[in-house]
């Protein structure tokens, strides 16, 4: 029987960390730029999460579905207080690289992937994303990242400088009622963070321009 794609569906190692992919499902994903949180300290988090989770399947008590929605929600709220506060030169807040990046999330919309929701911050970007067959999530980060962080050094020369931070962040949807949480989860982050009244006045996200 021939083995499964571990990019694809199953266990693997990007880095240091663990990911955990399923054929078929969305993903919530966070992207951040290179200097915008300490590396140790995100490390820190990631690796105090999944010892959590593998802590429960070695004992064969996985965590129930209320118990892993608090656990993503403790590491997002963690995350998120320090990506709010500014840390680094925050590149995506200029206008011209923060469209670059928007535009290249929704380039192969509906033929690589379906984007169900996503922001640009001044030095992250979340989204809510369902890759399509023959395209891993791995292949799609992997493609915005690359392309943007070309294209973002051309725009803020003379310094070429490690645009993203090597890995990102991947959690896989588990239904509908969490994806409706994400998906507000995303659009709300500029009005939490305090950028503007609205979700919907946030210029780079996609709940832009939605009537209230």
């Amino acid at each position: 029987m021939p083995q499964s794609n571990p990019l694809v569906s199953g266990l693997h190692f990007r880095g240091q960390l663990l990911h955990l992919k399923k054929e078929g499902v969305a993903y919530f994903v966070t992207f951040r730029l290179a200097d915008s949180l300490p590396a140790r300290e995100v490390a820190r988090l990631k690796l105090e999460r999944q010892a959590i989770l593998e802590q429960s399947r070695a004992a064969k008590a996985p965590l129930t579905w209320h118990e892993e929605q608090q656990l993503l929600a403790w590491y997002c709220d963690k995350v998120e207080l320090l990506l709010d506060a500014g840390h680094g030169a925050c590149w995506l807040r200029k206008p011209d690289v923060a469209g670059l990046v928007a535009d290249a999330l929704r380039f192969f919309d509906g033929q690589r992937y379906k984007l169900r929701a996503w922001v640009v911050m001044p030095n992250h970007v979340h989204a809510v994303v369902w890759p399509m067959p023959g395209h891993p999530l791995s292949e799609i980060l992997h493609s915005w990242k690359s392309f943007t962080a070309k294209q973002a050094n051309r725009m803020i020369k003379p310094v070429k400088r490690t645009f993203w931070q090597k890995e990102s962040f991947d959690h896989w949807i588990r239904d509908e009622t969490e994806q409706a949480r994400l998906i507000a989860y995303v659009e709300n982050n500029p009005f939490k963070a305090g950028f503007c009244k609205r979700p919907e006045d946030w210029k780079w996200g996609s709940a832009h321009g939605r009537s209230s």
